[in-house]
């Protein structure tokens, strides 16, 4: 009960516009929400967060936080299921170089997994924008950049999440995993990079990447980030 309590006060907070702040500034504010429910399984599961920690110190992507104006993103890795689950791995923290990618690439690679019930995109997403509030900086670009190999079956609809969010400038971006191995016996969803791009992705310039599976997730997680990180704010966007 308290947990659904936490989620309907995080729905209603992000009905309202969040405050303005004045701490350290940054060219981008990314939120990367990455699915672990227990249709990814443990292989499937090191691959995806492999992924994530190559990708952190992929030369491309160095280069990337680098040619901004402040030189400086930063980021959070979010872990989510079901309306219940939610998991800060990697709290705010501020990548000016390629040593700093390093130490939360390591971080990473040495944080314990875990599997959870149920897929909330709507829940995750309701979260995500949340944590925006918290990250100490202040950046013209939020985005949360989420990964996921289903579509919600629990929880509030992605869409309705995502209307809110998009409402406050938010940007939502989507890398969907259209098959792996232990879907529980359930045929591949082959359109579930269409049901990202109608309910879940949204705001200027909002993209998706897929995966074709779980071995091909690094190379996308790549591609999505070199991507987002490098683009410029939209004049649609709050200043």
């Amino acid at each position: 009960m308290r947990r659904r309590t936490a989620l309907l006060g995080s729905l209603a907070a992000l009905a309202s516009p969040l405050p303005a702040r004045a701490d350290t500034p940054v060219d981008l504010e990314l939120v990367l929400a990455v699915d672990v429910s227990r249709s990814i399984d443990e292989i499937e599961a090191d691959l995806q967060r492999r992924g994530y920690v190559e990708a952190l110190t992929d030369e491309r992507i160095i280069t990337a936080i680098l040619s901004g104006e402040n030189k400086c993103i930063a980021l959070s890795y979010v872990e989510w299921a079901g309306t219940q689950y939610q998991s800060v791995v990697i709290d705010w923290t501020v990548i000016d170089s390629a040593p700093a990618a390093r130490r939360i690439a390591d971080r990473l690679a040495e944080a314990p997994r875990t599997s959870q019930s149920w897929t909330a995109i709507g829940a995750a997403l309701a979260f995500a924008g949340s944590h925006f509030d918290r990250s100490g900086t202040q950046s013209r670009r939020r985005v949360i950049d989420i990964s996921g190999d289903g579509r919600t079956n629990e929880g509030p609809p992605a869409e309705l999440v995502r209307d809110m969010l998009v409402a406050q400038g938010i940007v939502i971006n989507g890398l969907p995993v259209m098959m792996n191995r232990s879907n529980f016996g359930r045929p591949p969803d082959f359109e579930l990079d269409k049901y990202y791009e109608q309910n879940v992705i949204g705001g200027p310039g909002a993209f998706i990447i897929p995966a074709a599976n779980f071995n091909d997730f690094g190379r996308a997680v790549r591609s999505k980030l070199v991507r987002e990180i490098s683009q410029r704010p939209s004049r649609r966007m709050p200043a």
